[in-house]
C-alpha cells in the first residue's frame, strides 16, 4: 500500500486508512490475546489451594486454551491417555469440588 501510494499521486490518505485499520485489528487481537490470559490466571488463582491432579491440571488448561467440542469422559481419557473410569473419576471429582460445571 505504501508503495501504490509512493507511485502515485503523494496523497497518504488511502495508506493511513489501510495503516489505521492494520493497528486496529493488531489491538483488537492484542486484547482478545491479553483477556484470555487475565480468564486462565483468575481461573488459577482461584482454585491454588484446590489439590488437584496432573491429568486434571493438563485438561483444565486445554480448556481455558479453547476446547472445542463437547468434553467427554471418553475425550479426557484419550487427552489424559488413561482409562475410562480414571476419567470419569477425574470428572467427577472437579464438578463435586464446582471446579467445572
Amino acid at each position: 500500500m505504501l508503495e501504490r501510494t509512493q507511485k502515485q499521486t503523494l496523497d497518504v490518505t488511502e495508506w493511513l486508512a489501510w495503516f489505521l485499520a492494520t493497528l486496529h485489528r493488531a489491538d483488537d487481537q492484542a486484547q482478545h490475546t491479553i483477556d484470555a490470559v487475565l480468564v486462565k490466571t483468575r481461573f488459577w488463582q482461584r482454585w491454588a489451594e484446590t489439590p488437584l491432579n496432573e491429568r486434571q491440571v493438563k485438561l483444565l488448561n486445554r480448556l481455558l486454551d479453547g476446547f472445542e467440542g463437547k468434553l467427554t469422559s471418553s475425550k479426557w481419557a484419550a487427552i489424559a491417555k488413561c482409562s475410562p473410569d480414571t476419567a470419569l473419576r477425574d470428572i467427577t471429582d472437579l464438578l463435586g469440588r464446582a471446579v467445572l460445571r
